[in-house]
C-alpha cells in the first residue's frame, strides 16, 4: 500500500488539547471487523466485550519528564532539549533532540535551572536534530536523575499546542505505569481508571504486563510514498516469562487476547515465535506493520484515534482491515470523536 491511501479529513479542533476529567468516560467506537458493524459507546462499556479468562495486555511503561529548557553558554540563547534515551548512566550520557538545532555545535555547553545547577556539554552530532550530551555531574545516578527530572517537564506531543501544566503530570500517565523510560505515553491505556480495572478483574479478565517504551518515532511523519522503504525508529522492549505464560495460555484456550495500544500490538508480534507462542524478549524493535499483515497473537485491539498518514493509523488498518478502519474513522469524524493522546478510543473485536 501507498502513503497516500492513509489520508482522511480531520475537522478543525478535533485534536484533544486537554484530558477529560473522568478517564473512563471517553467515547469508544467499537468496530466488529468480521461484519463491519460500528457501535458508539463510552470507554467504561469495555466491560461488556470481555469474559472470564480473556486477557488484556497492558504496557506499564512510565513517561519521564523528558523536555528541558536551558540556555547556551555565552549567548544565553534558549535551547529546548528533549531527552530520548540514556546511553551511559555512569557518564551521564544521553541521546537528545535540540531545538533550534542549527545553534548547537560539538563542544557547546548548555545550562539548566534558575541557578544553572545543571550543565551539559555537546559531545556528538548524530543527526540533523539529534545530539549526544554529557551532563557534568559528580553525584550518584539517583541524585543526578532526581535533579534532572525536577528540571524537566511532561513531554506532551507537539500536536498538543500548549505548555505542559500541572494537570498533565498525572493525566499523561497510565494508572498502571511502573517502568520509567518512555518519552510518550502509551495513550490507549490512559482511559483506564482504577475502578474500571477492578471491575474487569472481578469479571475474571487476566492482565499481562509488558514494558514497551514509546519513542518519538511514533510521531515522525512518513516521507516516502512506497511504505516498504520507510524505516521505523527502534523502541525498547521487555516481555517477561510470566507475561508470556498468561498470553500463551489464553491463545491455547482460544480466549480473547486484547492488545492495549499499538505499541503493545507491535511488541507482541516482535516476540512471536514460529512455535505459535510468544517468548520472553529483552531488546529493541523497529518492526513496521502496515496492510496487508497477518497478526499472530492479539485478536482484539484498543487504540486511540491517530493522525492521517501516521504509522499508527497504518497498524490499526492492518489489524481491523483497511477499508473498515478508514470507514470507521470517517464515521468517527462525523460523530465528533477527538484524536490524540487525550482523545477518544476505538475497540476492534471479531
Amino acid at each position: 500500500m501507498k502513503l497516500s491511501e492513509f489520508g482522511y479529513t480531520l475537522p478543525e479542533g478535533r485534536v484533544a488539547q486537554y484530558p477529560i476529567e473522568d478517564r473512563e468516560m471517553a467515547r469508544l467506537l467499537v468496530l466488529h471487523r468480521n461484519s463491519g458493524e460500528i457501535e458508539h459507546k463510552l470507554f467504561k462499556d469495555l466491560l461488556g466485550y470481555f469474559d472470564d479468562q480473556d486477557v488484556m495486555v497492558l504496557n506499564d511503561s512510565k513517561v519521564f519528564p523528558a523536555r528541558l529548557y536551558g540556555n547556551k553558554e555565552k549567548t544565553g540563547a534558549q535551547i529546548e532539549v528533549f531527552l530520548l534515551r540514556e546511553l551511559n548512566h555512569e557518564q551521564h550520557l544521553w541521546d537528545v533532540l535540540v531545538d533550534p538545532a542549527r545553534k548547537i555545535r560539538i563542544g557547546n555547553k548548555l545550562y539548566f535551572g534558575e541557578d544553572n545547577s545543571m550543565v551539559a556539554e555537546v559531545i556528538d552530532n548524530t543527526t540533523s536534530r539529534g545530539r549526544t550530551l554529557r551532563f557534568l555531574f559528580d553525584g550518584d545516578t539517583a541524585e543526578f536523575k532526581d535533579i534532572l527530572f525536577k528540571l524537566g517537564q511532561t513531554p506532551l506531543p507537539d500536536y498538543i499546542q500548549r505548555p505542559a501544566e500541572p494537570v498533565d503530570v498525572d493525566a499523561y500517565q497510565t494508572i498502571y505505569a511502573r517502568n520509567e523510560g518512555a518519552v510518550a505515553a502509551p495513550a490507549a491505556g490512559l482511559h483506564f481508571s482504577r475502578q474500571l480495572l477492578k471491575r474487569l478483574e472481578i469479571k475474571g479478565i487476566n492482565f499481562a504486563n509488558i514494558t514497551a517504551h514509546v519513542g518519538l518515532g511514533n510521531f515522525r511523519s512518513v516521507d516516502v510514498e512506497d511504505l516498504t522503504k520507510h524505516k521505523m525508529e527502534s523502541e525498547q522492549l521487555q516481555i517477561t516469562e510470566d507475561a508470556c505464560k498468561i498470553v500463551n495460555a489464553a491463545k491455547d484456550a482460544r480466549r480473547k487476547v486484547c492488545a492495549v495500544g499499538t505499541t503493545t500490538l507491535r511488541a507482541l508480534e516482535t516476540a512471536y515465535s514460529t512455535f505459535g507462542h510468544i517468548t520472553p524478549y529483552v531488546g529493541w524493535t523497529n518492526k513496521f506493520i502496515f496492510p496487508p499483515y497477518d497478526f499472530n497473537v492479539a485478536n482484539n485491539l484498543i487504540s486511540n484515534f491517530h493522525a492521517p498518514y501516521s504509522t499508527l493509523l497504518m497498524m490499526v488498518c492492518a489489524f481491523g482491515g483497511y477499508k473498515q478502519v478508514m470507514h470507521a474513522y470517517d464515521e468517527a469524524m462525523k460523530e465528533g470523536y477527538n484524536i490524540g493522546a487525550y482523545g477518544d478510543a476505538m475497540l476492534i473485536v471479531d
